[in-house]
């Protein structure tokens, strides 16, 4: 019996304890919520004869909710009751608002429902989704501002855009089959979109930063975002562009230079995505190259008698969910897989670095891709080896492409940082096999 009354004391104790708990954690959710609001309202210059309340009101309302939820916890009745009066409420202020002040925001009354319906979310949910909610509400009220200017840069054409990126990544993918698409060639149409998608939303994210946040930026600027989307575009326009008479040499230089530095961290994107073994044994030598590669951009443009950025025209405005671009990664990809799996056929490993050369030359995401997502026996030293020949050989593409088409001092810029960049990657490249 004395057992019986311990454990009963000790189960209501623990209740006591969850109880309060909750109780205070609703509390100071509600309060925030309010507070939030008040400040909100300070900066809308709205007049308090038309608030529907702050702080106080909405930490009275998480209460009500509180006590109603507790008071009949089984069929929930008087907590539906409360929130039918607190709706009431709401839309006599709302009419009321709009009848005075002619405003039509919902943000104050879509808030107190979602303090109303705390209670419920912390006594059954976990704790860290409702805290997830508060914060969603705190930062879609506070970002009102942010929201309309990023609106009125976009035009119908973004929306698309976006409705298309939502379309490859959250639609099809997940609808695609796993299994291989023949004995020979051991790729499924989920890998192959799944790579797709990949490519498509790193280039997406450089897509906006340059259209949205970066769009009167620099040459410099424009080079380094431009690398996230493709350093062999950036230095194949920026070398044309290098030839107009009012262009300064050591900027152009400069950012292409740049773009390839960020080519790196575009490369340790695509193998921390698809194999993070190889992702952390390239970590050191990428991270390297990136530093390298960066110092040689910074010495160039230091080097220049005149620090002014200039505005440059973007290295490529195209849609980077372009069909025709998804259509040619794909080929590439798919050529790769076929190549891949021919070449350590007939020639063995050995092979694979012949191909990661070639590659260089036409597209090294889905070279990377491939190998990163590929089934092959290699250990991780020589899948590493075939990163480091297929960014080295892309480079020297990169190369040809400036002493072709860039102006005199630029080339001669270029010519010396491509050096420097091509030998610290051979360098690395040698000692990785010898190692």
């Amino acid at each position: 019996m004395p057992n019986k009354i311990l454990s009963f004391e000790m189960s209501e104790h623990i209740y006591m304890n969850a109880l309060l708990y909750d109780f205070i954690v609703v509390v100071l959710l509600s309060l925030v919520i309010g507070l939030e609001q008040r400040r909100h309202h300070m900066d809308e210059d709205e007049g308090s004869d038309l608030l529907f309340g702050t702080d106080r009101t909405f930490t009275f309302i998480g209460i009500f909710g509180f006590v109603l939820f507790q008071l009949d916890t089984i069929n929930k009745v008087l907590f539906m009751a409360g929130g039918a009066v607190i709706a009431i409420l709401l839309a006599v202020f709302y009419k009321e608002r709009i009848a005075h002040r002619q405003k039509y925001g919902l943000t104050s009354i879509i808030s107190a429902l979602i303090t109303y319906c705390l209670s419920p979310m912390v006594i059954t949910l976990p704790k860290w989704f409702t805290l997830l909610v508060v914060v969603t509400v705190l930062i879609l009220t506070e970002v009102k501002s942010v929201f309309f200017a990023i609106s009125k840069k976009f035009d119908k054409d973004e929306f698309i855009t976006l409705a298309k990126f939502i379309v490859i990544a959250f639609i099809i993918l997940p609808n695609l089959p796993t299994t291989p698409i023949s004995p020979k060639l051991p790729l499924s149409l989920y890998d192959l979109w799944l790579a797709l998608v990949v490519v498509s939303g790193i280039s997406y994210v450089s897509y906006l930063l340059r259209k949205f946040f970066f769009k009167n930026s620099g040459i410099i600027i424009t080079g380094v975002l431009g690398g996230l989307y493709s350093s062999t575009a950036v230095t194949l326009l920026l070398s044309k562009k290098s030839r107009e008479k009012s262009s300064k040499p050591h900027e152009y230089a400069t950012a292409i230079i740049s773009a390839i530095a960020v080519m790196y961290i575009r490369v340790f994107l695509l193998l921390f995505i698809f194999n993070k073994y190889i992702a952390a044994e390239a970590f050191v030598y990428l991270a390297i190259f990136f530093v390298v590669t960066f110092a040689v951009a910074l010495f160039i443009y230091r080097s220049s008698k005149s620090y002014s950025l200039k505005k440059a025209e973007e290295p490529n405005s195209q849609n980077p969910l372009e069909f025709k671009m998804g259509l040619l990664f794909m080929f590439f990809y798919l050529l790769f897989s076929f190549l891949s799996q021919y070449a350590v056929q007939f020639y063995g490993n050995v092979g694979i670095h012949m191909l990661a050369f070639l590659a260089g030359f036409a597209d090294v995401d889905a070279f990377v891709i491939n190998l990163a997502q590929g089934n092959f026996t290699f250990d991780i030293s020589f899948s590493l080896a075939a990163v480091l020949l297929v960014t080295t050989s892309n480079n020297i593409v990169k190369l040809i492409y400036s002493i072709f088409l860039s102006e005199k001092e630029a080339r001669r810029l270029l010519i010396w940082g491509f050096g420097v960049v091509i030998v610290v990657n051979l360098v690395a490249l040698l000692f990785l096999i010898a190692r």
